[in-house]
């Protein structure tokens, strides 16, 4: 895990003021180090830039109601009122008064705007490693962006630069359009100034940039551009595919060659507690989706708190032989017949089943609440996810420019462990290969929406619930300037 910075946590706490910055920020005495005469060294910009990797923490929340929005999972709980956010987002019914919603807008910001201090401040000095730097900052910022694109929709923008209290009150979402334009812009002027590989684990790459430049090119249906995006990674030769698919989320399989971007997690060091979800360094989410359990031996796992439940739907999804299913579903009752001392509760809305790629350990060591500092690292974009959107975008492509059925049969040939379950890579499989594979990692509702396949998810609502609703007291600290989005 990145390290924390804490004597320098004013200078690296300024939100954007549409974000409660009262959460955030600390006023320095006067003559001490403050925002506007920090950046003096080397290590001050490093130290900064650590500050914007360190909002990615933040993302477990991201990735959670990415799963409980979709037809893959229920929101279980203990009961129907259990993180009553993340239940109406379940059952669509949440409102711009959501507190999990306003959470997303809030973090992804404060990551924004850790960017944009660096940025305003990038003349200050020059020194060796600084291109690097800034290639990195502008990767995190196009990755926040990205997100709050994905939740929001239009989206107020601004790069270069903090905001000022005054200015909050005149700033305008932007259309994800431009949004869009700018991450690209952003993560173009980026790559030259990436290295393939990182001594530091979670750092971003040349790699990295190339797969999230082209998923943002898919998201608009940019698909030529999309498919030459994935051709640099793919022909880059940096990742392979892990050979057993088992052992790809495992924690002592972290950063794997099948990782291209992963978001560090840490059991080891003061993290968050129920009172500051935002002072992070374990996976919160980890700690929320393991089983009830009780009592007996139910190692390796951990007990959770049973949120996050896939549906039978999803594990009616593999066919016999795919090794997929046994490392992304437990089937607690199968686990329970063969640990007779094992007892667990039923939670809200119970399967039967767990969301096995993140599911709590017992050997994390975690040292502060381990219900919710779990050191699962998040696969943010693994290199199967990048060889089946390389696969869509050919298919969709008007001329494509790589072999989408070579991609198709590489996931299929590893899942079965032959090449005797193959498949035609028509768009229909790809994109049911896509659930298969990435079922628990929090892609599922995204893609229906991006695909129009929402029509499985109970409660949806064309037409509104392709994005989340602006939390209402943003807009209410932006001087009631911005319009709620449809239905909301």
């Amino acid at each position: 895990m990145y390290n924390k910075i804490t004597k320098l946590a004013a200078a690296l706490l300024i939100i954007m003021s549409i974000q409660s910055c009262d959460d955030y920020l600390e006023i320095l005495p006067p003559g001490q180090e403050n925002t506007e005469n920090f950046f003096n060294t080397p290590e001050n910009y490093q130290d900064a830039l650590v500050g914007v990797y360190d909002l990615l923490s933040t993302t477990y929340l991201n990735n959670i109601l990415g799963e409980i929005a979709s037809d893959n999972s229920l929101c279980g709980g203990e009961n129907p009122t259990d993180v009553l956010d993340w239940q109406q987002i379940d059952d669509m019914i949440h409102t711009p008064d959501n507190g999990a919603l306003r959470n997303v807008f809030q973090w992804m910001y404060a990551g924004i705007s850790r960017a944009n201090y660096i940025v305003e401040f990038q003349d200050n000095l020059d020194f060796d490693g600084k291109e690097q730097l800034l290639a990195e900052n502008l990767f995190l910022r196009s990755y926040y962006y990205f997100e709050l694109v994905k939740f929001f929709g239009d989206v107020p923008m601004y790069t270069d630069r903090r905001i000022t209290i005054e200015e909050t009150q005149s700033i305008d979402r932007t259309p994800k359009e431009d949004v869009y334009l700018q991450i690209e812009v952003d993560l173009m002027n980026a790559i030259p100034n990436l290295p393939w590989t990182q001594t530091q684990p979670g750092r971003a790459t040349k790699g990295a940039a190339w797969a999230l430049l082209g998923k943002i090119y898919l998201y608009q249906e940019k698909f030529t551009e999309a498919a030459q995006a994935f051709n640099e990674v793919i022909n880059s030769g940096q990742y392979q595919l892990v050979q057993d698919f088992n052992t790809i989320f495992l924690n002592n399989n972290e950063n794997n060659s099948e990782s291209v971007f992963e978001i560090q997690y840490s059991g080891t060091q003061e993290g968050a507690s129920f009172g500051c979800f935002q002072c992070v360094e374990g996976n919160v989410a980890v700690g929320f989706m393991g089983p009830r359990f009780q009592s007996g031996n139910f190692s390796p796992y951990a007990s959770g708190f049973s949120f996050n439940v896939p549906v039978q739907d999803v594990v009616d999804l593999y066919q016999s032989g795919d090794s997929r299913l046994a490392a992304t579903v437990l089937d607690i009752n199968a686990f329970v017949v063969e640990r007779p001392d094992v007892t667990f509760t039923e939670g809200s809305e119970h399967t039967g089943y767990f969301n096995l790629k993140y599911i709590p350990y017992a050997n994390d060591n975690v040292i502060q609440d381990a219900n919710i500092n779990r050191s699962n690292n998040y696969r943010a974009i693994r290199y199967a996810d990048v060889l089946l959107m390389a696969a869509e975008a050919n298919l969709r492509a008007p001329a494509p420019i790589a072999n989408p059925q070579t991609f198709l049969d590489a996931i299929r040939d590893r899942a079965f462990g032959n090449t005797n379950n193959r498949i035609t890579a028509t768009l229909e499989n790809v994109l049911a290969e896509r659930r298969r594979e990435l079922a628990g990692e929090g892609h599922r509702f995204f893609d229906q929406v991006r695909t129009g396949e929402t029509s499985t998810i109970p409660g949806f609502t064309p037409g509104k619930n392709e994005i989340f609703p602006i939390p209402r007291i943003e807009i209410e600290l932006a001087g009631n300037r911005w319009q709620q989005n449809a239905g909301y």
